[in-house]
């Protein structure tokens, strides 16, 4: 690690492999980010397993100086390499997939064995990703997940799930993702909430934010959690805002509902598509960046605890997909190191 006090935050940034070409590696930093190049279900674009990567790269090109904590790359921002076997795999499981959607929407015979590989594959990536953030929950390291497809977080949650009694997730997103093994696969994109608060009591709630595009199964599944899922629906805020509601207001309400310990859920289709035009699955509408970021600086300022985030479904067409991720990206870190008292 080049030492950091010959570190100048004003100067540009060396392409050394790290998240903007910090100078911390995984002994020295507090927060790691572990790449997970998977993308295996998704239903619509693909590019996201190299969402991790766009990311890095374009990291590159951001400056340090964050408004609210002047001093933020000081906490020692670490991302991991990305693991060649995880996006091996997830290449073939992906062709698997794509097969398999492609015969069910073109009115064809439904392919057991290929639903069953990938199931198996997928349930493979569970496990790796619980083993490498139990590794680093042990190590005492503070992890952002970073994605991939949004199915990428459910072994973290597991992971999170030994260590905490309780805590609560802020998931900001265009879509519910609480579909039962949506298009046969049980670890589906689209199914990460519903596997999550079915295999993790320790989940006492969700809340969703940004919510605009969602099925009526989600909607009955919505009402039958006896308020363990509460949304924000798009449309609902949005009309809220227009008859003189003010979006402070509005914020406070979401984080009332949220536990003391809380974990982050940032899938890039939450925000209005200009900002991520390559995500998987694009929906009109959505947040602006600065909105999400006053909702997660609320957060923090409320007196929770942030024990974890992922970032999911940035694509990687384009560097601008990877340039708001990072953003996002070194917010969160930042958000979380605030709100464990790691700032300096």
């Amino acid at each position: 690690m080049t030492d950091n006090k010959d570190f100048n935050p004003s100067g540009f940034a060396v392409k050394n492999g790290n998240f903007i070409g910090l100078p911390y590696d995984l002994d020295s930093a507090s927060i790691v980010f572990l790449p997970v190049p998977w993308e295996a279900t998704v239903s619509y674009s693909p590019g996201t397993a190299k969402g991790p990567e766009n990311i890095r790269e374009a990291s590159y090109q951001l400056d340090l100086y964050d408004a609210d904590f002047p001093n933020a790359y000081q906490t020692g921002i670490y991302m991991l390499p990305t693991d060649k076997q995880v996006a091996k795999l997830s290449k073939k499981t992906r062709k698997l997939a794509s097969e398999h959607i492609e015969r069910i929407e073109n009115g064809k015979s439904f392919q057991s064995e290929l639903v069953e590989e990938v199931n198996r594959n997928s349930e493979w990536l569970n496990h790796w990703v619980k083993n490498q953030c139990t590794a680093l929950l042990d190590m005492g390291k503070m992890v952002g997940l970073i994605g991939g497809d949004h199915s990428t977080p459910l072994g973290y949650l597991h992971a999170l799930a030994e260590k905490h009694d309780q805590f609560g997730i802020l998931q900001i997103d265009a879509h519910c993702d609480l579909r039962n093994a949506y298009e046969g696969f049980t670890y589906s994109h689209a199914s990460i909430f519903y596997n999550a608060l079915a295999e993790i009591p320790q989940i006492k709630k969700l809340v969703q934010v940004g919510i605009r595009d969602y099925c009526h199964e989600e909607v009955e599944f919505i009402h039958k959690s006896k308020k363990r899922i509460e949304v924000s629906f798009d449309q609902e805020m949005k009309e809220l805002m227009y008859v003189g509601q003010n979006l402070n207001d509005i914020f406070d309400q979401i984080i009332a509902k949220l536990p003391d310990m809380v974990y982050i859920s940032f899938d890039i289709d939450g925000l209005q598509p200009n900002l991520c035009p390559n995500t998987g699955t694009p929906v009109a509408g959505g947040l602006e960046l600065q909105q999400a970021f006053f909702l997660l600086k609320k957060l923090v300022n409320s007196g929770k605890t942030i024990i974890g985030f992922d970032l999911c479904e940035v694509g990687s067409a384009t560097e601008w997909d990877g340039n708001v991720g990072a953003r996002i990206a070194y917010k969160m870190a930042t958000m979380m190191a605030k709100s464990n008292d790691l700032m300096l």
